[in-house]
C-alpha cells in the first residue's frame, strides 16, 4: 500500500449538488446516515442503502477510483472483522462447516457480509464528507451545531478549529512521510523486509525527522494566526455567512425520512 492511497482529509473543488449543500446539511445527513446503517438488518435495507450511496457517490462526481483507493489502508481491518463474525456467529442446527475449535453457521457468513458492508459503507459515507467539503466550511458546520454547548462553557470554536486543522494536516503529513521515506531509502535504508521488530527498528529514522517537521508545521501556523491577530471565535466574523437553503431542508428531510424508513424495515425484519 502506498502513502499516497490514504486519501482521509483531502478536498476535492466542485460545484455539484453536494457540494454546494450547507456543510451542517451535510454534517447531520452523515449523522443519520450512520445511524441508519446501525438500524438495518437484512438484505433490503443494506441494499436500499448501498444504491444510496451510490447515487451519492454519481452525483458528487468524486469517482469511485479516490473511494477505493481511500479504503485501501483500512482493508486489513475490514478483513479481520469479516472474518472475526464469520468464526464467532453461533447459528442454530449443524454448522456448515467445522473444523478444529471452528464452526461456520450460515449466520455467520450473513454477520460476516453485513459487517464488512457496515464499515465500508460507513467510511465510504465519511469520505464523501471531507472530499465534498472544505476544512473552512467543515469547522463552521460544526461550530455552529456545537453552538448550544457554550452555555455550559464549552470551547466549541476551539474543538472546531482543532479538529478541522487535524483532519486538514493529514494529506500533509502523509506527503511529508512519503518524501521522508523516498529520501531515507536513496540513503539505503530499508522498511519492507526483515520481521516485525526489525521493521520497527527501521521506522525510528522516519519518525524523529517526521515529528521534527510536524512541530516545526505547528509552530509556524501558530506564528502565522498571531500575525493575523486570531484570538479566538469571539468577534470573529466570516466571509460567508451559513443560510439552509431549499436543497438543504429537503436533504434534512431526506435524511429523518430514511432514518424512520430503515427503522421500519428493520422492525419488520427485512
Amino acid at each position: 500500500m502506498a502513502l499516497k492511497d490514504i486519501t482521509l482529509g483531502q478536498y476535492f473543488p466542485g460545484h455539484t449538488v453536494i457540494h454546494r449543500l450547507d456543510p451542517r446539511t451535510k454534517l447531520i445527513f452523515t449523522v443519520a446516515y450512520i445511524v441508519a446503517l446501525f438500524l438495518a438488518r437484512q438484505v433490503v435495507s443494506y441494499a436500499i442503502l448501498l444504491v444510496l450511496l451510490g447515487v451519492l457517490i454519481a452525483v458528487s462526481k468524486v469517482g469511485l477510483k479516490s473511494i477505493l483507493r481511500g479504503m485501501k489502508p483500512i482493508l486489513i481491518i475490514v478483513i479481520i472483522t469479516g472474518v472475526l463474525n464469520l468464526f464467532y456467529t453461533a447459528g442454530e442446527g449443524e454448522p456448515l462447516v467445522s473444523f478444529w475449535v471452528f464452526n461456520i453457521y450460515a449466520e455467520g457468513i450473513w454477520a460476516a457480509i453485513f459487517m464488512v458492508l457496515r464499515i465500508a459503507m460507513l467510511i465510504t459515507c465519511t469520505f464523501l464528507l471531507t472530499y465534498t467539503t472544505s476544512p473552512i466550511q467543515l469547522t463552521d458546520g460544526l461550530e455552529r451545531l456545537m453552538n448550544p454547548l457554550k452555555a455550559i462553557k464549552v470551547p466549541v470554536h476551539e474543538l472546531s478549529m482543532m479538529m478541522s486543522i487535524a483532519l486538514r494536516f493529514i494529506p500533509t503529513l502523509i506527503e511529508e512521510t512519503d518524501k521522508i521515506m523516498s529520501a531515507q531509502k536513496a540513503r539505503g535504508a530499508d522498511f519492507d523486509t526483515g520481521n516485525l521488530m526489525q521493521k520497527a527498528k527501521a521506522l525510528v529514522p522516519l519518525l524523529v525527522p517526521l515529528f521534527i517537521s510536524a512541530f516545526r508545521r505547528a509552530d509556524e501556523l501558530a506564528v502565522a494566526m498571531e500575525c493575523r491577530c486570531y484570538h479566538g471565535g469571539e468577534g470573529r466574523t466570516r466571509l460567508r455567512q451559513l443560510k439552509l437553503k431549499g436543497m438543504d431542508v429537503a436533504a434534512l428531510l431526506f435524511a429523518l425520512a430514511m432514518c424512520v424508513g430503515i427503522g421500519v424495515l428493520g422492525h419488520f425484519g427485512l
